[in-house]
């Protein structure tokens, strides 16, 4: 893995630091309507409760707008202090000069320069975002999308590129107008007064190799931290998958100082999902630790039996629903490994690498599952509540391996 590119570093709402060799963040988005004040409060809960260090809410209207303070008391209510970013296009100037309270609430601005106006009006409506950002000395982000690209710039270098006596393809030229884009309203915000420390840049587009080529390009020319993404990455596996490729790689070049994986939900879903899927990406590369790791084998004709993957899901969602309660009152438990194994083959081997793990019997073997804690076998369960025991068995193993944290504040924390 390449070293992790420098860049300044910015910090949103006093509580957490983005760039400058902090820790790469977890972002989220909610998707529900900001004026129901209740209703967006509680997703914003959710989602901090499962990960997410800022969470972006829409302001779109004088009603959202209005919301967001309210928002603000309701979570401190809660006792969830997560920043909250506020994601602003085509009004956000008169949204913000109108409701100083929200501006004053949200801990970042977005601002999608593609969307803060047209033609003659376009640069006086950015100019009036970042100077209430300057007034109350929030950071911003630049976050442009190739899904509305400022039409007057990409027009100008097409038209350069087809006067060119070697033309570059169109999606070439796209590309380099998202980046020339962040670039030109970042140098345009600072010129307005906002400093270079309070500025992220993102630069989202739904291709995985679009992604890559764009921001390794921007990673080359500036240092401002970078909020890193596909957009509109899709649904179930396919979204997984196309998010965890891109964001991938440019974290393995050492590219990225926030990530968000931009899900679709399911019907009726779980709007989380795409925070635990952006820390399992940040963990099994090895970059951070949120949650203890669930090693479990994939099965085979020696694990026809599906006990051994009922008892892998009722621990991993054990584990997520302790966690909150860990972290509160353990130092390092979420760098615990369990392994839950389904035969002989490999079991008892990757119980014993693991913090504490169980092998369970496969098929023809003996009804006996041996568990292991720190490479030594310390007892064997058998019976109907070995799912119980082994869970059991993982709280007695958190409560004696890791150090208490010590006094804590009764309220939430993300």
């Amino acid at each position: 893995m390449m070293p992790r590119r420098q860049s300044v570093g910015s910090t949103v709402g006093g509580k957490v630091r983005v760039g400058g060799g902090a820790p790469i963040v977890v972002q989220s988005m909610t998707n529900t309507d900001t004026a129901d004040v209740e209703g967006t409060a509680q997703q914003v809960r959710a989602l901090a409760r499962a990960g997410s260090e800022l969470v972006r809410i829409t302001v779109n209207s004088d009603e959202a707008a209005a919301a967001v303070p309210l928002i603000r008391d309701r979570l401190a209510q809660l006792g969830t202090a997560v920043p909250l970013v506020g994601d602003f296009h085509f009004n956000g100037h008169k949204l913000l000069r109108a409701h100083p309270a929200c501006a004053e609430a949200l801990a970042k601005y977005r601002i999608n320069p593609g969307n803060v106006g047209r033609g003659s009006k376009r640069d006086p409506q950015f100019v009036e975002m970042i100077e209430i950002a300057c007034q109350y000395r929030k950071p911003v982000r630049i976050g442009v999308n190739w899904g509305s690209l400022d039409p007057e710039l990409l027009t100008r270098m097409m038209d350069e590129n087809n006067a060119s006596p070697q033309p570059r393809s169109a999606n070439a030229v796209m590309r380099s107008a998202v980046v020339e884009s962040c670039l030109q309203n970042a140098r345009r915000a600072e010129e307005i007064g906002q400093p270079h420390d309070g500025i992220v840049l993102s630069a989202k587009v739904s291709g995985v190799q679009d992604l890559i080529a764009i921001y390794t390009d921007l990673a080359a020319r500036c240092d401002y931290p970078l909020h890193v993404g596909l957009t509109e990455a899709g649904m179930g596996s396919k979204g997984i998958v196309a998010s965890t490729a891109g964001i991938g790689v440019l974290l393995q070049a050492g590219i990225g100082d926030t990530i968000r994986v931009s899900l679709t939900p399911e019907p009726g879903g779980d709007r989380t999902q795409e925070v635990i899927v952006a820390q399992e990406i940040l963990q099994t590369m090895g970059l951070r630790s949120f949650t203890p790791m669930v090693i479990a084998c994939p099965g085979c004709g020696r694990t026809t039996s599906t006990y051994f993957q009922e008892l892998a899901q009722s621990i991993q969602g054990h584990i997520r629903h302790r966690m909150p309660e860990w972290r509160r009152l353990y130092v390092g438990v979420e760098d615990m490994n369990v392994a839950v194994m389904g035969c002989v083959v490999n079991g008892p081997g990757e119980s014993k690498h693991a913090n504490i793990g169980i092998s369970l019997p496969g098929t023809g073997e003996r009804p006996v599952a041996p568990v292991y804690e720190d490479g030594a076998k310390t007892v064997t369960l058998k019976g109907e509540r070995i799912a119980q025991e082994f869970q059991e068995l993982v709280e007695r193993y958190v409560a004696r391996s890791y150090p208490p944290r010590g006094a804590q504040p009764t309220g939430e924390t993300p």
